[in-house]
């Protein structure tokens, strides 16, 4: 069975992050770009039992302008993408399109981004 948060979906959100970051009118977020999704450090948090009781996965992003800087990531699951990886199906048609900015917070001063999954 395919799993959810696998590698093609690291790559994939990175490559969307750094397209949304573009979209944003904000200059200090404009300009940012994300260099790497890494999985949890701990591997349970990603057991469809985990990720079902929490409704979100926690982990590292790297973001920056000129040299990235590890992210406390945490990518919350609505109600779709949570019916999607109970059953091992893809992320990638859950995240919002990349012109919207309203799907992500992202706090430059603490290192924080968040985002929420449809």
């Amino acid at each position: 069975m395919e799993e959810s948060f696998s590698k093609e979906f690291c790559e994939f959100l990175e490559y969307h992050l750094t397209n949304t970051f573009a979209h944003n009118p904000d200059a200090r977020t404009k300009g940012l770009w994300c260099d790497g999704v890494l999985p949890p450090v701990i591997d349970s948090h990603l057991t469809k039992k985990h990720v079902n009781d929490t409704r979100r996965i926690v982990t590292t992003a790297f973001v920056g302008h000129h040299e990235t800087q590890p992210y406390d990531l945490t990518i919350l699951l609505g109600r779709y993408s949570l019916r999607r990886y109970s059953r091992g199906h893809s992320l990638q048609d859950c995240v919002p399109d990349e012109t919207a900015s309203d799907w992500y917070t992202l706090d430059i001063d603490n290192r924080r981004l968040e985002v929420r999954l449809l």
